[in-house]
């Protein structure tokens, strides 16, 4: 489907500079954009492209619009944040093209009578679910999803294939959770009961009960496969808006602050608390019981062992080098402890050397 100019800038805003009328089905990169598509600059590197792209039109920032040579014959809708602008577009594409499934509830779920089931729902094949569940205005479940006792789903929500929502959890509005993702499944929580050193230790683990819930906000979205425990005594809370990739840990009693961002395969332990518009890299390791600032980012693969309360960027992963080198840099920090000890002994002798004079 196609749409006008001017029906996207009643839409979304921004001024357009040039043919109002000109209809785009879609976007594309400025190099690969053909005359029926928009395509945007986000980066300024790439303004070279602006003057060559095929595109019907550009998303550009009014800076970069004054940058361009020449605008003959272009058109434009110009908006202080075309990267954003372009991402509201391509959702609406995709609304326009996407099939809307019928609501209603497929022959092949299983459904407590005591559930309360929105009529406007989407409920596939294969969904279970349990007693006292709430299931919002317009929520999509698709197949095989498990929803536990007593958990409430928002409005607008959508849980992807084998999603699994464990009891007593509430998911708000417009939510969306990816395939395989798991809420709500018991923190990790043991107390050690052990007497003994050695081979004569004896006793065991006894698991401490996770009787709290995990409270997600609205407009949250959680990758594929990712896990978020619930809590110990009160909630796990993710609040409104955060951004969470797949195969991502959050332990119990976590709270993870409006507006933040999760990348892929990071590890977040029990009882950390995590601010509001916060970036964490992919494969970050947190202790659990830290605190994270307001506008902390953490870079890729880095360890946080302890709180970090001021904003701004923190890094302890080692960056990729060429492999002899990292061998060298490995061979120094083997050495570190005997070098420091030189250098203490040297100090030393300078010292006892300068006293004798």
């Amino acid at each position: 489907m196609a749409l006008t100019l001017e029906q996207i800038a009643q839409r979304f805003g921004g001024e357009i500079v040039g043919d109002a009328t000109l209809q785009v089905g879609g976007l594309a990169p400025l190099d690969l954009a053909q005359p029926h598509q928009l395509a945007f600059l986000a980066n300024p590197k790439y303004l070279s492209q602006v003057e060559t792209t095929q595109a019907g039109a550009v998303l550009i920032a009014p800076a970069d619009l004054d940058k361009l040579a020449s605008r003959a014959g272009r058109t434009f809708i110009v908006t202080p944040n075309p990267y954003a602008y372009f991402a509201r577009v391509a959702q609406l594409f995709i609304d326009l093209a996407a099939p809307k499934a019928p609501a209603g509830v497929h022959p092949g779920a299983v459904i407590d009578p005591s559930a309360q089931v929105a009529a406007s729902a989407v409920i596939g094949p294969n969904v279970v679910i349990d007693a006292f569940v709430v299931i919002g205005e317009q929520v999509r479940i698709d197949a095989n999803v498990t929803i536990g006792r007593g958990t409430r789903i928002d409005e607008g929500a959508h849980l992807y294939p084998n999603v699994t929502v464990y009891h007593g959890c509430k998911i708000g509005p417009r939510a969306i959770i990816h395939a395989g993702a798991v809420i709500g499944s018991d923190g990790f929580g043991f107390a050690p009961d052990f007497v003994g050193e050695g081979e004569a230790r004896t006793g065991s683990w006894v698991k401490i009960p996770q009787v709290g819930g995990v409270t997600i906000g609205a407009d949250v979205e959680i990758g594929a496969n990712t896990t978020i425990d619930r809590g110990a005594m009160a909630d796990t809370i993710i609040e409104e808006c955060v951004k969470i990739d797949n195969l991502v840990q959050i332990g119990h009693n976590c709270k993870i602050g409006a507006y933040t961002v999760i990348a892929g395969c990071a590890g977040i332990a029990g009882s950390t608390t995590i601010g509001r518009h916060c970036m964490i890299g992919g494969a970050v390791g947190i202790a659990g019981h830290v605190t994270l600032a307001d506008f902390v980012i953490v870079t890729a693969k880095s360890g946080v062992s302890k709180s970090l309360l001021k904003p701004g960027m923190y890094t302890s992963a080692f960056p990729a080098v060429g492999h002899a080198e990292w061998n060298k840099s490995a061979a120094l920090m083997r050495n570190l402890d005997k070098m420091r000890e030189r250098i203490k002994a040297l100090e030393t002798a300078l010292a006892e050397r300068g006293s004798e004079a």
